[in-house]
């Protein structure tokens, strides 16, 4: 009987380890393909960024390349908000400006009218 139940247990073990090898397969190939994917993600983001850096020399890009490119397309976009929020006060200024001069050639138009 120690024999029998030492034969399923081995089966069990046998079973848990086949089944061990199955997950550790497929973790690798999932591993693979989510490789592939950012290397497909990085030339991507390099060709939009610099289609003369990405895929065309034949060079493999390297992370810090797309670090460096996405850390100055952050750079552009706060400054372009930046410059976005300077025009748009000036604008702001500008229209007020224009209210109050539209205001006195009112005033100057009824005192002209007025005074015929």
């Amino acid at each position: 009987q120690v024999e029998e139940e030492l034969k399923a247990a081995c089966a069990l073990q046998a079973g848990q380890l086949r089944e061990m090898g199955r997950r550790e397969r497929l973790l690798r190939a999932e591993l693979r393909r989510a490789g592939e994917q950012l290397e497909s993600f990085k030339n991507q983001v390099m060709q939009v960024c610099s289609p003369s850096a990405a895929g065309s020399t034949g060079k493999s890009i390297t992370e810090q390349q797309v670090i460096e490119k996405v850390r100055q397309i952050c750079d552009e976009n706060q400054q372009s908000h930046e410059r976005q929020k300077c025009l748009q006060e000036e604008l702001s200024s500008r229209l007020t400006k224009e209210k109050e001069v539209s205001a006195n050639t009112e005033v100057l138009k009824n005192s002209l009218w007025e005074l015929q």
